[in-house]
């Protein structure tokens, strides 16, 4: 396995031979075979132990074991101890959970801590077929059922194409100690009961089960990787970006066929998982959406509009006379100036001695109107909207700036007649969106 691994490291993950690197160790064989593979291997690696106080004596001893294992093989090791249980109450998650969460999120800051670009894992083959069935028992895409990457960000996992039998038994040959969680053995868990139960089974049926699982899944990940290209494509060609806003068009979704696979393909990447809720949203009416936690699409007419769930922020900011400048809830520059310069959406000159302070930052609300520059007359913002062809996410957007209850500047489009620089103004105020 030694000789096996060294070509798998030199052909797959040649960073690992030019760079220090973080190791997740646990003391269970897994982890603790990988440790040896890769100090046999001459790699430069720091060792890292989460000790999650969850069994007692036992998770002290594992604590103890990789210590010692550290000493032996003259490896820095960082160990961390944690209060799981108190994680668990106070963030409404399972253990299996609160340890993914609590273990990467103390990786990450060992990794910046000691400048350290990779953390490796000890999955294998097992894990992955594990995952596989998982994912497959609970209803998944094509990505669910491609396995463990050998690769995601900084995460490597250079045992992916070696069994948990091959494990043992080089760890057997070589008088390698581990330490066995007994909890692996308890089939209360999903992952267990897959692994004690059911993957058993799969193999005494088929001897070589597990090497033709993984060449169903590189088919599987080939077909994948097609996919990808055409969804690829097919966004390059239908997404119309309008600054945070991508706006899609309908009639060329619903061409798409099969169209829940192509909704999949396109929107799944946003955190969407409502499908039939989007088709419907295509014949719908204006103003209706559907929401992921990240984001949200909104029927407009004829397209659909993507983008983030907006954060919530108070109705209105008070600007007094004294204020240049503000940076929330956009940011605005208020100056007194001489003369007036070259005029934009973006800038607004008015007659200070027009003003009532303090000027009021709102959202603009339904019946708003006012007297738009150049124009005779009033026009109510809606319609306003609608001639400047405004989709139902910029309307909601739309900051309106106020003097005594009346709309100075509909902010980066249109400024109001009654505050105009005339020949008798004496002060000119110029406001800009920086």
């Amino acid at each position: 396995m030694q000789n096996e691994f060294k070509e798998h490291i030199q052909e797959n993950f040649p960073e690992l031979l030019q760079n220090k690197f973080l190791l997740a160790c646990s003391g269970g064989v897994d982890s603790v075979v990988l440790t040896h593979l890769c100090a046999e291997s001459g790699l430069d690696f720091n060792l890292a132990h989460c000790n999650f106080k969850l069994r007692g004596t036992e998770s002290d001893k594992d604590e103890a074991f990789v210590r010692q294992l550290a000493k032996q093989l003259g490896k820095t090791v960082f160990v961390k101890q944690f209060d799981t249980k108190d994680y668990v109450a106070g963030h409404k998650v399972s253990v299996q959970m609160a340890a993914r969460e609590l273990r990467y999120e103390w990786f990450n800051d060992l990794m910046a801590e000691y400048r350290l670009k990779t953390l490796v894992t000890a999955h294998h083959a097992d894990d992955d077929l594990e995952t596989f069935l998982i994912n497959l028992s609970r209803g998944t895409g094509i990505k669910g059922l491609t396995g463990i990457p050998a690769k995601t960000g900084s995460i490597s996992r250079p045992l992916l194409p070696f069994s948990r039998v091959g494990l043992v038994e080089y760890a057997n040959q070589q008088k390698i100690d581990w330490r066995e969680d007994q909890s692996n053995a308890e089939t209360k868990y999903l992952r267990n009961k897959i692994r004690h139960t059911i993957i058993p089974l799969l193999k005494e049926t088929h001897p070589t089960f597990l090497d033709n699982f993984h060449t169903t899944q590189k088919n599987l990940q080939q077909i994948s990787d097609i996919s990808d290209i055409h969804i690829k494509q097919l966004k390059n060609r239908l997404f119309r970006e309008e600054g945070d806003i991508i706006r899609i068009s309908i009639a060329a979704l619903q061409r798409l066929q099969p169209i829940k696979a192509y909704l999949y393909g396109l929107f799944n990447a946003y955190g969407f998982t409502a499908w039939n809720d989007i088709e419907h949203l295509l014949t719908a009416m204006s103003g209706k959406e559907v929401r992921s936690k990240t984001h949200r699409m909104l029927k407009d007419r004829d397209d659909l509009l993507l983008g983030p769930i907006p954060i919530p922020s108070q109705d209105s900011y008070n600007i007094d006379e004294t204020i240049s400048e503000i940076k929330t809830p956009i940011a605005l520059s208020i100056v007194p100036v001489d003369l007036i310069s070259a005029t934009a959406p973006d800038v607004l000159y008015v007659d200070k001695e027009t003003l009532k302070y303090p000027l009021v930052l709102r959202k603009w609300e339904k019946g708003d109107y006012f007297y738009p520059l150049g124009m005779k007359g009033r026009k109510k913002l809606a319609k306003f909207f609608k001639d400047e062809k405004m989709n139902l996410i910029a309307k909601e957007n739309q900051w309106v700036l106020c003097s005594d209850n009346r709309i100075v500047w509909v902010v980066g489009k249109r400024a109001d007649e009654r505050f105009k620089i005339t020949s008798n103004t004496k002060q000119i105020l110029k406001i800009s969106l920086n």
